[in-house]
């Protein structure tokens, strides 16, 4: 057995233990925390305000659910006349969505008296049905706090109308969930749903006019957990630009259920905000999508538009993010996102990728270089192939991940698939570059190779001033000579086209012409190396799957230590040396 391998097991062991104590703890804990303050709470006697939601809604999907077609993650439940409260659960991420109520805000859209029933019903359903606490997906913290705040954001829906008897019944039922949640919420492993679990707490209080300890309690919580997951530079902890959208879409209408109350919030809140927006625009592109690194899908336009109007602020997007790991680099409309961080803390590593030194390229609004991106939830094989270092444009050695992750099955089922091992070290170094002198270059590399092959991956990327060109080298520099005589040595460098790039090997095979939906044209060349043009899978798109294209380069890091490449904007591909055949445009 290897040395990596024993690391490996010696890590999961680790990883089990502390779950294992952290589950024990938990439950020698329970009676103690029901004596926390704020986990017994009276019911308020009534919702002095109701806080703004700003996620999309969308009235067909009110009729959906009136007709009683639930559509969550992927999966269609029919109750056939019982309550979908009832109804089997067909995967977990189903049932959480179900529980969570996000979904009310589109009988909100519909705007009718029969839509307005239909919420009350489904409430008082869930009342009837799951109020009781239990294990199981519908008193998780998180979900528990998804709920709260779609019931409280949609309260002028479900109550309007509604008899005594059940405004009673549930602000009691507000009231436990509150309670539960105050209680348990330090069981959830993600940083981000513990945050959730917050607003939720703070929502509660602000909605209910309460000013006690209980609120004060929450009020501290807020600011302990955006103190400890919003990095410096903005950037979330886990890494996931989703998770940057995700937030401000809770953030900002909590600042302003502050400013109905006339209570000052937190002064974590609203530095968050300052430090979220700028790091958000990092990672858009010129169409206003964000960029595919660490658990990224399909962007959601609305949302990211909503949130950017809603903001009221016109911040620039930040270029360098040294905490959170990210480097933008910007000619006229060329716009290079680059990941140049190690990966997540462990636990928050479960949706991270092994995209280190991976970047993106636009040509305005047309994204050129891209990474395959995040899938819908369901499918988990696509998933763990979207994780894997071949699905970055970057350099990947003997096919082989930078990062290693837990399986999905096994001891995965029981932890999640957090990252067991990858780049400790990741060294970052921005300049002045481009052909011109005006442009910007990053120089990164990482240590995610040296354990199993003994070399560093080292990779520079530049754009030119005027945004004509984007050039980088990569290159394997030895660090330990034993390891590397003896690991394989092939390496590929890949670079993933955005479906809507049509591409065709030019110039005998030594260079590639890439033209985009606009009519504009690029050439990709690498030194005069041979390269190829090979199937690729595009993940995040609303639809699913879609089929792409990638530009790979290959070669041995023993003969070709370095590889330097370069997209050029060009009107035409470039013509082949004298008596080799030009190959078609397609």
């Amino acid at each position: 057995m290897t040395a990596r391998a024993v690391g490996d097991r010696w890590r999961l062991a680790r990883m089990v233990a502390g779950h294992a104590m952290r589950r024990l703890g938990r439950a020698l804990t329970g009676p103690l925390r029901a004596f926390r303050p704020g986990a017994r709470r009276g019911a308020a006697e009534r919702l002095v305000i109701a806080p703004q939601d700003l996620r999309t809604s969308d009235p067909t999907i009110a009729s959906d659910i009136y007709a009683g077609y639930f559509a969550f993650a992927g999966k269609v439940v029919t109750p056939g006349g019982r309550s979908p409260f009832q109804a089997m659960p067909p995967t977990p991420a189903w049932a959480q969505a179900l529980m969570g109520f996000g979904w009310l805000r589109h009988l909100r859209a519909a705007d009718s008296a029969l839509a307005r029933a239909n919420a009350r019903a489904l409430v008082d359903d869930w009342i009837a049905y799951c109020s009781r606490p239990r294990v199981g997906p519908a008193w998780q913290p998180a979900v528990v706090a998804r709920r709260l705040i779609s019931w409280l954001s949609q309260s002028p829906l479900i109550l309007e109308g509604a008899d005594r008897a059940f405004y009673r019944r549930f602000m009691r039922s507000l009231a436990r969930q509150a309670s539960v949640l105050a209680r348990d919420y330090g069981g959830e492993a993600r940083a981000q749903d513990r945050l959730l679990c917050a607003i939720a707490l703070v929502e509660v209080a602000l909605c209910t006019g309460a000013s006690g300890p209980s609120a004060r309690r929450a009020a501290r919580l807020l600011s302990a957990e955006l103190d400890a997951q919003i990095l410096p530079d903005g950037g979330h902890v886990c890494r996931n630009p989703q998770a940057l959208l995700d937030i401000l879409l809770d953030l900002l209408p909590l600042r302003q259920a502050y400013a109905s109350q006339g209570v000052e919030p937190p002064r974590a809140l609203l530095n968050a905000i300052d430090r979220i927006l700028p790091a958000l625009r990092l990672f858009r592109h010129g169409d206003g999508s964000l960029a595919l690194f660490n658990g990224m899908g399909a962007t959601s336009h609305d949302a990211l538009a909503t949130v950017l109007a809603y903001s009221h602020a016109r911040a620039a997007a930040l270029e360098n993010a040294p905490h959170s790991g990210y480097q933008r680099l910007r000619g006229e409309a060329t716009v290079v996102v680059m990941d140049t961080g190690a990966p997540p803390p462990r636990a928050e590593s479960g949706d991270a990728h092994a995209g280190c030194l991976s970047f993106e390229f636009s040509d305005g609004a047309h994204p050129v270089v891209v990474n395959c991106g995040a899938p819908a939830p369901g499918n988990e094989d696509w998933r763990q192939a979207a994780r894997a270092t071949a699905a970055h444009s970057t350099l990947a050695l003997a096919d082989t991940s930078s990062c290693r992750f837990v399986a999905a099955d096994g001891i995965g089922a029981l932890l999640g698939t957090p990252v067991l091992a990858g780049p400790e070290r990741v060294a970052v170094q921005r300049e002045a570059g481009g052909a011109d002198g005006r442009g910007v270059a990053v120089l990164a590399s990482h240590d995610g190779y040296v354990a199993a092959f003994g070399v560093v991956h080292q990779r520079r990327v530049e754009v030119d001033g005027d945004g004509g060109a984007v050039r980088g080298e990569d290159r394997l520099i030895v660090s330990h000579s034993g390891r590397a005589r003896r690991a394989p040595s092939d390496y590929a460098i890949r670079f993933h086209l955005h479906p809507s790039v049509r591409v065709v090997r030019a110039a005998g095979g030594r260079s590639a012409f890439l033209r985009l939906p606009g009519g504009a044209g690029w050439t990709f060349s690498a030194g005069g190396l041979p390269l190829a043009v090979e199937e690729s899978v595009y993940f995040a798109t609303a639809e699913g799957p879609r089929a792409c294209e990638q530009i790979v380069v290959a070669a041995d890091f023993r003969e070709t230590p370095e590889i330097a490449w370069s997209f050029e904007r060009a009107d035409e591909p470039p013509r082949a040396p004298a008596g080799e055949p030009e190959p078609p445009l397609i």
